[in-house]
């Protein structure tokens, strides 16, 4: 299969650059994957979409402020991207500078912090921090939210609240989960209200999500690694929804990763630990039985996840719908919901 096999037209103007006016108020649609059945509802209308006894999993990982702006001595900017934070005050990220990078090169993010290049691997380097106070405290007081190459912005305060989870708690992402971001407190209150359980695994959203396919043949295709943990308790939450007849319901593609990486032996079981799972057309699903997502870039491991999911042509024919429609895609985009 090539990876040109799950390209579709998409106008640029319908690519999100803002979140939607409120967090809650986006369109969702809806997808069967038995029928190819589409239809056009909103994310409100979600709880009316789940039973009793079934089981939503989501995502509770928090994005950090991972990008940095500095100055190397020779006067010239720098951009840090931060892949995610090392022990000891490292940190391994993608440098875009005018010249090269070399190990022992230094740069200054403010008066009285700098970056030492302390190791290179293919497109990543590994820096240490000079300064008086941890990479999180650095984070915190310079860097600025990592919104998606696609949204073609600089970030603002509002994307430091609406490119984040209502549940977000485990620090860690450099890109938000974002079929997460269509939830409010009030959604979730009304899906419990009506006995469908909630559980959270935790997925460190890497930068590789943003990385496009450079091969044709998408078996030829190596994953990045992220960083999860699946807990026993949410195993057993599984166990009970399945002992119930109830579905399980994954928030987002971050989410499938994590339950299907944990099922991996055929049981699900807790899993802590790095996973590069490539889930394409042909995989067979051992732990989700329905899929909250939203729309993914033409020729992306996402959308072949969707598509293993759902079936290519019925994915790329609701997609052709959702370009019509003049839905919202990517990040600050609409929903789908498949089931």
């Amino acid at each position: 299969m090539k990876r040109q096999d799950f390209q579709y037209d998409l106008p640029s103007e319908l690519i999100a650059q803002t979140p939607s006016a409120e967090r809650g108020t986006s369109r969702m649609l809806c997808l069967d994957r038995q029928t190819g059945a589409v239809r056009d509802q909103m994310i409100a209308d979600l709880p009316g979409l789940l039973q009793p006894g079934d089981l939503l999993v989501l995502n509770n990982t928090r994005v950090i402020p991972a990008r940095l702006y500095g100055y190397k001595p020779s006067g010239g900017r720098i951009e840090i991207m931060i892949e995610r934070v090392l022990e000891n005050n490292h940190v391994r990220v993608k440098l875009h500078a005018s010249n090269p990078n070399r190990i022992g090169s230094r740069f200054q993010i403010a008066p009285g912090i700098e970056f030492e290049i302390i190791n290179r691997s293919g497109e990543l380097y590994d820096l240490g921090l000079h300064a008086g106070m941890s990479i999180e405290s650095v984070l915190e007081q310079h860097g600025h939210m990592p919104l998606p190459p696609y949204i073609q912005r600089a970030d603002t305060e509002i994307d430091q609240t609406r490119y984040q989870t209502v549940y977000a708690e485990a620090p860690g992402a450099v890109a938000a989960p974002t079929a997460g971001l269509h939830f409010t407190e009030a959604l979730l209150q009304q899906i419990r209200a009506q006995g469908v359980a909630i559980s959270y695994v935790t997925l460190h959203v890497g930068l590789g999500t943003f990385q496009p396919m450079r091969v044709d043949n998408i078996t030829d295709h190596v994953m990045h690694y992220e960083r999860l943990d699946v807990s026993s308790a949410v195993c057993d939450a599984v166990a009970r929804a399945r002992q119930a007849g109830g579905r399980v319901i994954a928030v987002g593609t971050t989410a499938v990763r994590s339950l299907e990486t944990a099922a991996a032996t055929g049981e699900l079981q807790p899993y802590r630990g790095e996973t590069n799972l490539f889930i394409y057309p042909g995989y067979e699903f051992r732990a989700v039985d329905a899929l909250l997502t939203n729309f993914h870039l033409p020729e992306s491991t996402l959308l072949m996840l969707v598509s293993a999911f759902a079936g290519r042509e019925q994915v790329l024919a609701a997609y052709r719908h959702a370009v019509a429609a003049e839905y919202r895609f990517f990040s600050y985009g609409d929903a789908m919901f498949i089931y």
